[in-house]
């Protein structure tokens, strides 16, 4: 119990000190404060339209390199500065209006096949543009003004965003790192359930695909900001150096892990009555609370210390595991692999506090052996990308066009029907809840109204208890921080934070607050109908008809990463570099599959076609990925008299079936890159001889790979049949 509150404890710290809260912090900061100053001279219009601008610009200023960050602000500056104008200069005419609504919103839309940032610019767009539908300014401002004062805005928050860096240049890269430490923490409690003999095997699968999936998301963020900033990576300060080596060790450490698989069902019924178990289970957690704990030291930019002594853990299991074997006479080798793995992520996790020691001398770094900047994935404007996705085969393309036809839907509705003065609340609704997929609009569906009536409530006791306009204020800044700090990571909450800060905001400009909680849940509930109705009836993207793409991908990287096990074998020479990068693709296309899988179960169980199946593939590759990688371990450090022809020939059959189940996906993929890896093989290499325990290993291994790959083409031959018995069927329901 006492245990329970110091970590609780310590997750709100953590929360405090990472980069959710400071950037909740710094978007309040930076809206609030312009109207504070006009307000203070008596001009509270032209403070709400430097706050609007303000807003705009920071809601897309989300972490990444410096220069993306300052280009995307200054990207998104130019974007609402040039739709505030427009959209006041057409205001007067409802049909001019409309049709700036369908077309700005389906052109903004599209900017998501550029990535995360562009997507959130077009999202600013469309929101400067909603917000400006009506005259929020009650008329006071010119329009040539009110746009000046939304520029200024924009251009406040750019150096208020800009001096923040440049006074902490590292503090987001420390940040999102502690986050993604957090991330693998939590990879690893999933991992430790497997050593409870009560567990749920399969459910705790795909809870791991999920993590991983978080895991790899803040990987990618953290090697944005490492990795593509050359004085990072240059630098020879304490820090910058500091940042690269904990997050290349991480990553070597979260692979390891990941390439820690063995058959869990088997342990547990051999090995769940001897306590063994619980003692791996205890130790592995104890491993991410060491993990948490590093986390929230580069947080809090502190020291860090070990929390547990482990080696007494170890020495502990040892001794359970020698008894096993001398009183019980049972096989106890799978124990003993399992311990010397968690000996080596202890080792790990030992060598990332040793950093935390050597900061002050930073020649005491080692020196790094990869070429980092390769590792980070490049996202170029290219018109041709913008072309390639203009038909109805993009998910993006058809989720830009239901967005256009929903909001000039949502439009024409405040339009004809009287909600109100805040009728503009529905675009709002619907921008906030469409997604390209079916699962996420649902989500959000459910978010967005549960939050706003939770949230309606809460500020109408408010306003009923609370009368005093400083008190009022104060709360009215505290629940814009938690909307902001909460927005990216708890959706939900940070929607229940909103309205009442909405609402107060609102007292200090309206009369009838209550009414307009009435309107706000209304309009809310027209948005979320229009949105949810329109993922099933204009373009639907049932992730059935997509989710082949991601398959051949993961098989693809899977077929190429086994393939240099054969390289190795045959004497080849690969680049440490470049072995990692397809290690990281496997990793990469691993986590893209899970996604998939995980929208396809959250949409409707009529659109969920051979999910059992799917299920299969998603759990065999991530076995078949896990064992990859610690062939790849052992293959590397063997020595050459331990390799053997009968290991080259297990490798070709295990190819040659991903091959198979290439082609069943892409039947027209080109044969000659799937079929045979041409190397040549060393002629003292005996094709039978397998008698070192070295030898054994590798050969265990390479015959439980190729009974996997033997399992995925099974299940991608079944998959194969099963859609082509539903497009037979669908055929005759048209006919």
């Amino acid at each position: 119990m006492i245990k329970n509150r110091i970590n609780k404890a310590k997750s709100i710290q953590n929360f405090f000190y990472g980069q959710y809260f400071a950037d909740g912090v710094r978007l309040t900061f930076g809206t609030v404060l312009p109207t504070v100053i006009f307000a203070f001279f008596g001009n509270i219009p032209m403070g709400l339209s430097v706050s609007f601008g303000a807003l705009w610009v920071g809601l897309s200023d989300s972490p990444g390199p410096a220069d993306h960050r300052r280009n995307g602000l200054f990207i998104c500056l130019g974007l609402v500065v040039l739709v505030t104008l427009i959209t006041n200069l057409i205001n007067f005419n409802p049909w001019l209006l409309g049709i700036e609504i369908v077309v700005f919103s389906f052109i903004f839309s599209m900017f998501a096949i550029y990535g995360s940032r562009a997507a959130s610019v077009g999202a600013m767009g469309i929101l400067a543009m909603i917000l400006n539908t009506d005259s929020i300014q009650g008329g006071e401002l010119s329009i040539w003004e009110h746009t000046y004062l939304v520029c200024l805005g924009g251009i406040w928050y750019i150096l208020l965003s800009l001096a923040v860096t440049q006074f902490r240049p590292y503090r987001l890269a420390q940040q999102e790192l502690g986050e993604c430490i957090h991330q693998v923490a939590k990879y690893i409690r999933l991992k430790a359930k497997f050593y409870d003999k009560n567990a749920d095997n399969s459910k705790n699968f795909l809870e791991i695909i999920d993590q991983q999936v978080l895991v790899h998301n803040h990987q990618e963020l953290v090697r944005e900001m490492v990795f593509r900033d050359k004085k990072t990576i240059k630098d020879t300060t304490k820090t910058g150096r500091f940042l690269i080596l904990v997050f290349s060790d991480l990553n070597d450490l979260f692979e390891q892990i990941m390439a820690t698989q063995y058959e869990y069902t088997s342990i547990q019924e051999k090995y769940g009555s001897t306590g063994v178990l619980e003692k791996f289970n205890k130790i592995i957690n104890k491993i991410a609370d060491e993990l948490d704990h590093l986390g929230f030291q580069i947080h809090a930019n502190h020291k860090a210390k070990p929390l547990y002594n482990l080696k007494s853990d170890l020495e502990d299991i040892y001794s359970s595991i020698e008894a096993l074997n001398k009183n019980e006479n049972i096989n106890t080798v799978p124990l003993k692999k399992i311990l010397i793995n968690v000996r080596n992520l202890s080792n790990k996790v030992e060598s990332l506090y040793v950093y935390f020691n050597i900061q002050k001398a930073t020649n005491e770094f080692k020196k790094e052996e990869v070429d980092y900047s390769k590792f980070v994935q490049k996202n170029p404007i290219d018109f041709k990308i913008l072309r390639n996705n203009f038909n109805k085969e993009s998910s993006i393309f058809r989720h830009a066009v239901r967005m256009g036809v929903v909001m000039g839907t949502g439009y024409l509705i405040s339009q004809f029907f009287e909600f109100g003065s805040y009728s503009y609340w529905i675009l709002l609704t619907i921008l906030v809840i469409l997604k390209p997929g079916f699962g996420l609009t649902k989500q959000r569906n459910f978010q967005r109204l549960t939050g706003t009536i939770i949230g309606g409530i809460t500020g109408v006791i408010i306003l009923l208890l609370v009368h005093d306009k400083i008190a009022l204020f104060a709360l009215f800044i505290l629940f814009m921080i938690a909307t902001y700090s909460l927005i990216r990571i708890n959706y939900i909450i940070s929607v229940m934070f909103m309205t009442p800060y909405v609402l107060i905001m609102l007292t200090f400009f309206e009369n009838d607050v209550f009414q307009i909680v009435q309107e706000r849940i209304i309009d809310t509930a027209i948005g979320s109908t229009l949105a949810f109705l329109s993922s099933y009836i204009i373009l639907p993207n049932w992730e059935t008809h997509r989710v082949q793409e991601p398959m051949f991908e993961l098989l693809k990287s899977n077929y190429k990463y086994l393939s240099y096990a054969l390289r190795f074998i045959a004497g080849e020479k690969i680049e440490l570099t470049t072995y990692k990068l397809s290690r990281q693709e496997v990793y990469i296309k691993s986590g893209n599959m899970g996604s998939a899988f995980q929208r396809l179960l959250t949409e409707p169980k009529s659109k969920q076609k051979n999910a059992r199946e799917l299920n299969k593939f998603v759990v065999f590759n991530h076995i078949l990925s896990s064992y990859t990688m610690t062939l790849m371990t052992n293959v590397r450090n063997a020595d050459n008299s331990a390799l053997t022809g009968e290991h080259v020939k297990l490798i070709r059959k295990t190819l040659y079936h991903l091959a198979n189940s290439i082609k069943i996906l892409q039947p027209h993929v080109n044969d000659q890159d799937f079929q045979e890896v041409e190397v040549s093989i060393p002629e003292d290499l005996d094709a039978n001889n397998v008698d070192s325990p070295e030898q054994k290993i590798i050969l265990e291994q390479l015959q439980f790979l190729n009974r996997i790959s033997i399992d995925i083409y099974r299940t991608c031959e079944k998959l194969q049949k099963e859609e082509e018995e539903n497009d037979k069927n669908e055929t005759l329901l048209t006919s």
